[in-house]
């Protein structure tokens, strides 16, 4: 009797060279991201100390999620994927070397009156190049997402994320931020032009990434309206990817809202300086790289499920945390549990729709998704910065700092309980299966 073939197990499929140059291009763009995280704000905050006219920067940087998503989700569908990250990738070095030297340039003369609405030229430098940004990034992360089906096996789709999502935020989280405050303290332009050196070498591992990657079974172009409406239908008539996209909705509004207030937070309350602030934000990578490489197993264990019903819990946790602390520690604590949940969250909801989702249409249904998921940044931004100012009208400077956080918690706590039941391990898992 002859012996049977080997047969290999689905979760020991190789994830091959175009994956390793997709992950490397992922984490040094990352890490360019990560001293961007630092640097927008850092630089917003010492031109103004308005909160209103810090968050408008942040603002800038994901109102294109709002509106530019939508149909770049058609262009994404109609164009080969894998150049359009790297044109983008390209886009962004420019710009960012282009805005670290008019900061170079004209800082100096920037910084007399930090006390009310700016009008030095460089902050408007600023807004608009973040707009510009934005935009490049709505693209280009919508567009890495819809390559990542094409390059590895469906079985491997949630490791592969997960392992994708975690390389990011070593970059975005545990080097960037620090290293940021470091380049801070020695030149404040040299953060912005090492940001834009790390999308340059993340495009020469995009272009490493041989053959072709443009949808297939797109029949004939139509209307760009009549195309995204047929990635909108196809997700509203899915309730799960619906429900995700409006609870990531709440989450990202309330999450952001909580990263602008953090900056004045953790100046005027923590009394940090910008190297300080970079490490109390690598308490994200130390929760997310954590959580990116035990949610395959997590998920495993609690079922998709209740994954994401402790992620919603984990963020409304951080949320009443910050708000009560007055010490560093309390709150590098917070972001740990909610970074960690957080990418757990990630990788089961990513995954699912690459899964679900036919690849002719994934990036109109990824762009409809982020237009809800993602387009509710600019509001608790906006939020961030309103709620500071009328509660400074009523309280103490520091307590008025603590405020967003507190109304966060309290938004959070009802997006729980609102999702609590939809979220259950038997509609997840009969949706992934199905």
């Amino acid at each position: 009797m002859t012996d049977a073939p080997a047969t290999r197990h689905p979760s020991s499929e190789p994830l091959g060279r175009r994956y390793l140059a997709l992950l490397t291009a992922s984490g040094i763009s990352n890490l360019g991201d990560g001293i961007g995280t630092v640097a927008w704000p850092w630089v917003a905050s010492l031109l103004t100390r308005d909160p209103v006219s810090i968050a408008l920067v942040g603002i800038a940087l994901r109102l294109p999620w709002l509106l530019f998503s939508l149909p770049a989700g058609v262009i994404i569908d109609r164009f080969d994927r894998r150049r359009l990250v790297l044109a983008m990738d390209v886009l962004r070095f420019g710009l960012l070397n282009g805005l670290g030297l008019a900061v170079w340039a004209a800082m100096p003369l920037a910084l007399d009156d930090t006390a009310g609405f700016p009008a030095s030229p460089i902050y408007w430098l600023l807004i608009a190049t973040a707009f510009v940004y934005g935009c490049a990034e709505v693209l280009r992360d919508n567009c890495a997402q819809t390559l990542m089906p094409a390059i590895v096996p469906a079985s491997r789709l949630q490791a592969a994320n997960g392992r994708l999502w975690s390389v990011e935020l070593v970059g975005n989280s545990l080097l960037g931020p620090p290293l940021a405050g470091l380049i801070i303290a020695v030149a404040l332009p040299l953060a912005f032009i090492a940001n834009g050196f790390g999308f340059a070498f993340a495009a020469l591992c995009i272009y490493s990434i041989k053959g072709p990657f443009r949808a297939n079974g797109q029949g004939e172009r139509r209307h760009w309206i009549a195309e995204v409406r047929e990635g909108a239908s196809f997700l509203w008539r899915n309730t799960l990817l619906r429900d995700l996209a409006l609870a990531l909705a709440a989450l990202n509004a309330m999450t952001f809202l909580m990263l602008v207030a953090l900056v004045l937070f953790a100046q005027d309350v923590l009394g940090m300086s910008s190297a300080e602030y970079g490490l109390l934000l690598t308490a994200a990578a130390a929760g997310g790289i954590i959580g990116g490489l035990m949610a395959d197993a997590l998920v495993r264990r609690l079922g998709p499920g209740n994954a994401l019903r402790l992620t919603l819990l984990a963020i409304t946790v951080q949320l009443a945390v910050i708000a009560l602390s007055s010490h560093a520690a309390p709150v590098w604590c917070a972001l740990v549990l909610a970074e960690f949940f957080g990418m757990v969250w990630n990788t089961i909801t990513v995954s699912m729709r690459q899964s679900l989702v036919p690849q002719h249409i994934l990036g109109r249904v990824n762009s409809v998704y982020r237009f809800f998921a993602w387009g509710s940044i600019p509001l608790g931004l906006l939020l961030s910065g309103l709620i500071v100012r009328l509660a400074e009208g009523l309280t103490n400077h520091e307590t008025a700092l603590a405020t967003p956080f507190a109304f966060g918690a309290v938004v959070m706590a009802l997006t729980t309980a609102l999702f609590w039941k939809r979220f259950s391990n038997a509609r997840l898992s009969a949706a992934h299966f199905a």
